[in-house]
């Protein structure tokens, strides 16, 4: 018989840490959809953390889901709404693992219940939505993390170092985002793909994920304007679905490029694709005064520069994660936060800014010109 969900990945946990379990946090998970299976994984990993309560909007799907991974649900209760979840337990953190269009509505009633978040990625779909949860959390004065799990994997640390060190100077531009041939998420149904659950397509989606890792490497600048396009015509065309019945449904971007100007006078140039025909949208590099950093597409960091007036590429040696899943290690870090009272390990002010320039790409391409973004204090 496979392996149950609560015995994945136990091999590859830092062995060394030294977890206080004597009080488990109780965690609530909203959405059960298959990403929540990644979070069972990572809480099941984590000695002092206890799913207690699940919530789905679909009756019996929560339950399904427990069922279905083996997992045991005797201490488990279950609910239709995340307002009644958080109504009826005293929880000390959720994750949210709902539609994209919910997210604010679900990390918002959280954090005014007093109880921690983790929200999945993208934080939202418009700035507005991230604005409010912002404020929430302000409020609250609650962890409030996104999950984004590749900050942690070790050769994505690698950029930031690279960065921080000064070895590429002043940074001035940046290539970066990502494409797949044929990637149009539909093989659960098509909450992906159609406006009133996704909101947004592969722009969010996946584009989030791209955006972080160079904003990140680089501080996270303010971004200034946004120039944007999307367009669609892959969803809507039944031969490149997976079934062709869902290319009705479809009614979100499918490829989506972005101009941005950051603070600190950076030019970022971003794009995305979930569907094109075409292998790859070029690697991401970061150009600088000194050197410049490019990624390839297997994750290879090369250093362009100059060595005794001599052109040098250097390859930067790939990291070893230990053994650490990064999905396991966002968790575990959260819940750090939560009882050491230490910031959250991504913090909603930065991802604030990723927001900003989805949305701002999305509202650019509606409107086709570059708008200014103005973004909210907090």
């Amino acid at each position: 018989m496979a392996d149950s969900i609560l015995n994945k990945y136990k091999d590859k946990q830092d062995k060394k840490a030294a977890v206080d379990t004597s009080r488990k946090l109780k965690i609530g998970i909203i959405g059960t959809g298959w990403i929540a299976e990644a979070h069972m994984v990572a809480y099941s990993n984590c000695p002092d953390a206890e799913v207690v309560a699940a919530a789905d909007l679909v009756p019996g799907k929560a339950e399904a889901f427990f069922d279905e991974h083996c997992i045991p649900s005797d201490n488990v209760r279950f609910y239709l709404s995340h307002k009644e979840m958080l109504d009826n337990e005293e929880l000390d953190a959720v994750s949210i693992c709902t539609y994209n269009m919910t997210h604010a509505e679900c990390a918002i009633y959280a954090l005014n219940k007093g109880v921690n978040v983790m929200l999945e990625k993208p934080m939202c779909v418009t700035l507005e939505e991230a604005v409010e949860i912002c404020r929430a959390e302000k409020k609250s004065g609650k962890v409030l993390t996104i999950g984004f799990q590749p900050r942690f994997d070790e050769n994505t640390k690698m950029l930031k170092k690279i960065v921080d060190s000064g070895e590429l100077g002043q940074v001035y531009y940046i290539q970066t985002g990502g494409g797949r041939r044929r990637g149009i998420p539909t093989p659960f149904g098509t909450s992906f793909i159609a406006k009133e659950t996704a909101g947004i397509g592969a722009l969010g989606d996946i584009g989030c994920y791209s955006l972080d890792m160079v904003l990140d490497a680089i501080g996270y600048p303010k971004p200034l304007t946004v120039t944007g396009y999307k367009s669609d015509f892959f969803g809507k065309n039944p031969q490149y679905m997976e079934k062709p019945e869902y290319a009705a449904a479809f009614s979100v971007d499918d490829f989506a490029v972005g101009f941005v100007r950051l603070e600190g006078d950076i030019i970022l140039d971003f794009k995305i694709a979930w569907a094109m025909h075409m292998d790859s949208l070029g690697d991401t590099m970061i150009l600088g005064t000194k050197a410049g950093m490019k990624v390839k597409g297997d994750g290879q960091i090369i250093i362009y520069h100059d060595v005794a007036g001599e052109m040098v590429e250097t390859l930067v040696p790939k990291q070893s994660n230990n053994g650490n899943d990064p999905f396991t290690l966002k968790v575990r870090y959260f819940l750090d936060a939560i009882k050491n009272g230490t910031p959250s390990p991504v913090p909603s002010s930065q991802i604030l800014y990723n927001q900003a320039i989805i949305d701002g790409v999305a509202r650019s391409a509606e409107i086709g010109e570059e708008i200014k973004l103005v973004i909210p204090k907090i």
